[in-house]
């Protein structure tokens, strides 16, 4: 089918822009006046993001500085799985992890939302992790984009590979 144009729906996170923004974020924890002398700290554990410090509120501002660098950085945050403040210690820690990929029940949200707006030649595939979109029309193309973007999910959503 030579006519036909399709783009990738995909779920990616930079790792490289991540860790600048892990990297500016620790910067910051360490000159802010705030942080001064709670041993606050910010670094990866293997695949993980590790933030800990003296105090619960602190942990939790140490994770708000780290959102602020991500959104400056332009990473969505439903990429970001972080978990709950807990006590290790003396030392309160937050664990935050990147979510990549597309699950099978969120493709499936994408691939409803598609064929219930009636586009025709539309036409969805899950390839793994990735969900492709088919068209001979590249305005229903960018119809489909339109819609996903405006749908709330609860995880981030890029297009891919625009043939």
């Amino acid at each position: 089918m030579a006519g036909e144009s399709s783009f990738d729906i995909v779920s990616k996170v930079d790792r490289q822009e991540v860790d600048n923004a892990l990297n500016m974020a620790a910067k910051e924890i360490r000159n802010r006046y705030d942080f001064k002398g709670t041993d606050a700290s910010i670094r990866w554990s293997g695949e993980a993001i590790e933030m800990e410090a003296s105090g619960e509120e602190r942990v939790k501002a140490i994770l708000d500085v780290f959102q602020t660098m991500l959104v400056r950085r332009k990473i969505d945050l439903k990429s970001l799985d972080a978990g709950e403040p807990r006590l290790s210690g003396k030392m309160w820690k937050i664990t935050a992890s990147t979510k990549e990929g597309i699950s099978r029940e969120n493709a499936a949200k994408i691939v409803k939302l598609v064929k219930d707006a009636g586009l025709k030649n539309v036409r969805t595939q899950v390839q793994g992790e990735e969900l492709r979109v088919f068209s001979k029309s590249r305005d229903d193309l960018q119809a489909v984009q339109k819609m996903v973007r405006e749908a709330e999910y609860d995880f981030a959503v890029q297009f891919d590979n625009y043939r």
